[in-house]
C-alpha cells in the first residue's frame, strides 16, 4: 500500500489532516494524436449538426413552449371547476370552448379594425407633424433647445410618407418575420397543441414523475405541483391584468377622441403582459402617440393612465397575483430584458415563471442540501 493513501483504520486526526490537502493535478497523455484529433473533429461536427438541427426546429420548439404555458395557465380553471363538482371532461370542454371563442373574437372582431386604424393613423402622421410644427409649444421648445426636435420630426414624417413603409406598418403587422400564412398555421398548431397538453397534462406529469427514483418521487411531485400552480396562477393573473389595461386604454381613447382606439387597446394588452415594465412602456408609447393629436389630450391621457397604474399596482395586482411565487423586482426586470432579447414578447412573458421556478428549486432543493453540510 502506498504511503500517500489513508487507510480506513487510520485515526480521525490523520484523515482530517489529509482531507484538506490539495488534490494532485490530472495530466492527460495523448498516445495516439491522430485518433484523438479525429475524435475531436467528429465531436465538433456532431455539435455543429445538433446546433443546425436545433435552429431548424426552433419555430416548432417555440410553438410547443407557447402551448405548454397556455395549457398551464388554463389548467387551474379546470381544477377550479372540478372543485365545484364539474367533471374534468366537462371542465376541459368548457375551458377549451371558451379559449377558442376568445381567439375567434380577437382574430375576427378586434384584429381587423386594429390594423385598419393603424394604417389610417400612420398615414395621418405627416400632416399631424406639420400642424405640430406650427404650434406655439413647438416654437417655444425650438427656441430653448434648437432644431433637434425638428430634425427628428422630419425623419419621422419622411418614414411615414414612404408608401412602402406604410404598407409594412398598416398591412404587415401579422407578417412580422414569417408572413400571414405561416402566422395562421402557427396559431392553429399552438391551439391544437394546447388542447392536447390540456387534456393529457395529468398523464404527462405522471410519466415525468416515473423517471425519478421511487424514493424521490414524492418530493418531485410536490415541487412540480408548486411550480405548475405558480406558473398557472401567474399566467392567469397577467392575462387578467393585461385585459384590464386594454379595456381601460380603449375606453380612454374613445372618451378623449384619440386615434386608433382598437389598435391601442390591442397594443395595451400585448405590452402590459410584460410585468413591471410593460405598463410603463405602454404609458410612454400611448402618451407619445396622443401627442401627435393634441398636447392637451396627451397630458390628460398621461395623467389618467398614471392614476390607473397606481390603482393596478396597489389594489389589483396584490389581489390577482396572490397565488404566484413572489419574485424580487430586480430579477423580474432582468428576466424580462433577457427573455425579450432572446424571444421577444414571448420570452419576456415566460421569463418570469421560469425565474420563479428556478427560485423555488433553489430554496427547496439546493439551500436545504447546503444547510445539511456541516
Amino acid at each position: 500500500m502506498s504511503h500517500a493513501s489513508v487507510p480506513e483504520e487510520s485515526p480521525p486526526q490523520l484523515r482530517r489532516a489529509t482531507r484538506g490537502a490539495r488534490p494532485r493535478s490530472i495530466q492527460i497523455t495523448v498516445t495516439r494524436p491522430l485518433l484523438f484529433g479525429f475524435a475531436l473533429v467528429l465531436g465538433g461536427l456532431g455539435a455543429f449538426v445538433l446546433g443546425v438541427a436545433a435552429s431548424s426546429v426552433a419555430t416548432i420548439l417555440i410553438y410547443i413552449a407557447i402551448a405548454i404555458f397556455v395549457a398551464l395557465g388554463l389548467d387551474p380553471v379546470i381544477r377550479w371547476l372540478e372543485a365545484h363538482r364539474v367533471s374534468r371532461a366537462r371542465g376541459l370542454l368548457i375551458v377549451s370552448g371558451g379559449f377558442l371563442v376568445f381567439l375567434a373574437v380577437v382574430i375576427g372582431l378586434i384584429l381587423p379594425p386594429a390594423l385598419v386604424q393603424l394604417g389610417e393613423f400612420a398615414r395621418s402622421i405627416p400632416a399631424a407633424i406639420a400642424d405640430f410644427r406650427t404650434s406655439e409649444a413647438y416654437t417655444a421648445f425650438e427656441a430653448q433647445v434648437g432644431d433637434v426636435l425638428g430634425t427628428a420630426l422630419d425623419q419621422i414624417a419622411a418614414f411615414f410618407a414612404d408608401p412602402g413603409n406604410l404598407l409594412a406598418v398598416g398591412g404587415g403587422v401579422l407578417a412580422v418575420g414569417f408572413g400571414v400564412g405561416n402566422a395562421v398555421s402557427g396559431v392553429i398548431i399552438v391551439v391544437v397543441l394546447t388542447l392536447y397538453f390540456l387534456a393529457s397534462l395529468s398523464s404527462i406529469k405522471s410519466a415525468f414523475y416515473s423517471l425519478a427514483p421511487a424514493r424521490d418521487r414524492a418530493r418531485l411531485r410536490s415541487l412540480t405541483e408548486q411550480i405548475t400552480d405558480s406558473v398557472g396562477g401567474y399566467l392567469i393573473g397577467m392575462v387578467v391584468l393585461a385585459a384590464c389595461n386594454a379595456v381601460f386604454a380603449t375606453l380612454l381613447h374613445l372618451i378623449l377622441g384619440l386615434p386608433a382606439p382598437a389598435f391601442m387597446g390591442l397594443a395595451a394588452f400585448l405590452i402590459t403582459l410584460i410585468p413591471l415594465i410593460g405598463p410603463v412602456t405602454y404609458w410612454i408609447f400611448a402618451s407619445v402617440v396622443a401627442l401627435f393629436t393634441d398636447p392637451l389630450l396627451a397630458l390628460i391621457f398621461s395623467v389618467l393612465y398614471l392614476i390607473y397604474m397606481q390603482f393596478e399596482a396597489y389594489l389589483l395586482t396584490p389581489r390577482i397575483m396572490n397565488r404566484a411565487i413572489a419574485v424580487p423586482g430586480s430579477l423580474v426586470i432582468i428576466g424580462a430584458l433577457v427573455g425579450g432579447a432572446l424571444l421577444g414578447l414571448l420570452g419576456a412573458l415566460v421569463s418570469i415563471p421560469i425565474t420563479a421556478a428556478i427560485l423555488l428549486v433553489i430554496t427547496q432543493v439546493h439551500i436545504p442540501r447546503q444547510n445539511a453540510k456541516v
